[in-house]
């Protein structure tokens, strides 16, 4: 029948937490009643209730549009309609000083737990228990409506998997593999619980500031309505609404390596308060994210440390007592112990969490791995984006083309190609770095705050003061 799945829930699952690159599920979510959720339905059920949109410059420039630079309104979704359509009547609205052709709009990241709150019937039309995950739905995930151009920061985020369900519109995903992180120019400036952003500004990338970008593996696909994209943990990604209006549903999946990422998390937090309130207010510098409510105090934040650090030791400790018992009991243990742990005391209002950990053999060969996976009409790998042509893997009606036969000789042609890339940018200078011999780049090298924090808290670095920590507390 028509109704029947290309994939189980437990095949399905097993494919999330195996896979460890990008591809899109198609086929899985034709029956969910969330792919009703276009913009006109979704103004009739929230019947008049606002919601906070962000605005940016559809202009394209070498800096990255963070959301400390942007405009915010509070519109209904049919003043928004009436906006993206060009509309006299919006000319005494919230976006009345936004001229469409100009502006995009974003009402992003809305908790579907929060926004519904009144409507809690509407959050089984969610089905991510198709995909294994038993349980969880819309309560567990997050909105996100877009006019054309509106578009999310280059970032990584430092927690779990993310399933993302597109219902109306498309969307373009430029997407790099978590060891392209030093070619991305990592930065916690805006500081955001979760998000690391990146410098570059992949739409248009400044190669004169951010050299290193060049040897970046990007994987570009299209998603379109009924698809459902797979981002692995620690991937990269740019987002960027295509259509005049664009909705998009994900879920983060919790992985048994958050326990860590928490760890370096607070310890990222500690720093950052630490150091840029350590500032003068009057200097005007934007660095906490408008999702990010206000700075927390030291005293909050090594209270955040310390319940991080208990909390790996915890699951470590469940970890080591599992081996002694059947997978079922160690199972419900698992998940009895996530639903206590929360992202941040004040942080994500999602409940019900539970935690989804790694059960598979890993000991295989990454080729011998994707060999497992059945890759084919219903789940279409994101291939590297070609340095050569610029070509991009768009996923839509056409995806059986995008199975190249001759993918491995292709994926080859791209190692060699970066290598060459690397080798070639040894004899260049960042236009960052300060001559010796010339006095006149002196003003402009001056260090920042935020260059002493851009190396103070790498990646790398917090990921080594992570280890000495847990290597301290567990003597």
């Amino acid at each position: 029948g028509e109704d029947v799945k290309p994939f189980t829930p437990e095949k399905a699952k097993e494919i999330v937490m195996s896979l460890q690159q990008p591809a899109v599920f198609c086929n899985m979510a034709g029956d969910w009643p969330a792919l009703c959720w276009n913009v006109k339905y979704l103004s009739a059920v929230l019947d008049g209730k606002t919601i906070q949109f962000r605005l940016g410059l559809k202009t394209v420039d070498l800096v990255p549009q963070f959301e400390t630079t942007c405009s915010y309104v509070e519109a209904t979704l049919e003043e928004f309609l009436a906006w993206s359509c060009g509309q006299p009547s919006c000319l005494s609205g919230p976006f009345s000083c936004y001229d469409y052709s100009k502006y995009w709009a974003y009402a992003d990241y809305k908790y579907i737990a929060r926004i519904f709150e009144d409507k809690p019937e509407i959050f089984q039309d969610v089905r991510w228990s198709d995909f294994g995950f038993s349980g969880r739905s819309g309560k567990e995930s997050t909105l996100w409506i877009g006019s054309e151009g509106a578009n999310t920061p280059c970032h990584l985020d430092s927690y779990g998997c993310n399933l993302v369900l597109q219902v109306e519109g498309r969307k373009r995903w430029h997407l790099f593999p978590p060891g392209d992180t030093s070619f991305l120019y990592p930065t916690r400036i805006p500081y955001e619980e979760s998000s690391i952003f990146s410098k570059v500004n992949v739409a248009n990338p400044d190669l004169k500031c951010f050299p290193k970008f060049r040897n970046s593996t990007a994987h570009v696909i299209t998603l379109s309505p009924g698809q459902v994209l797979l981002v692995p943990r620690h991937w990269w990604h740019y987002v960027e609404s295509i259509d005049p209006i664009t909705v998009s549903i994900n879920s983060w999946i919790e992985l048994d390596a958050d326990h860590e990422a928490r760890v370096e998390e607070a310890i990222t937090r500690m720093l950052v308060c630490a150091i840029k309130s350590a500032e003068n207010p009057s200097d005007g510098d934007l660095w906490l994210n408008p999702t990010e409510v206000e700075a927390t105090s030291h005293e909050i934040n090594l209270q955040y440390l310390n319940k991080a650090v208990s909390a790996y030791f915890e699951c470590q400790k469940i970890s080591v007592s599992e081996q002694a018992l059947p997978s079922s009991t160690g199972a419900e243990q698992r998940t009895a112990a996530s639903c206590k742990r929360k992202k941040r005391e004040g942080g994500s209002e999602l409940e019900g969490c539970r935690l989804l950990t790694h059960e598979f053999d890993f000991s295989t060969s990454k080729a011998e791995e994707l060999q497992k996976i059945p890759f084919g009409p219903h789940l279409i790998r994101v291939l590297p984006q070609s340095k050569e042509t610029g070509s991009v893997g768009a996923v839509g009606s056409d995806s059986r083309d995008l199975l190249h036969e001759n993918e491995g000789e292709h994926i080859e042609k791209l190692h060699r190609k970066r290598k060459q890339l690397v080798m070639s940018n040894d004899c260049e200078t960042p236009a960052h770095q300060m001559d010796s011999d010339s006095s006149a780049h002196t003003s402009q090298t001056a260090l920042s705050t935020n260059d002493l924090l851009d190396c103070l808290v790498n990646p790398r670095v917090i990921n080594l003061v992570a280890q000495l920590l847990l290597e301290r507390t567990g003597v």
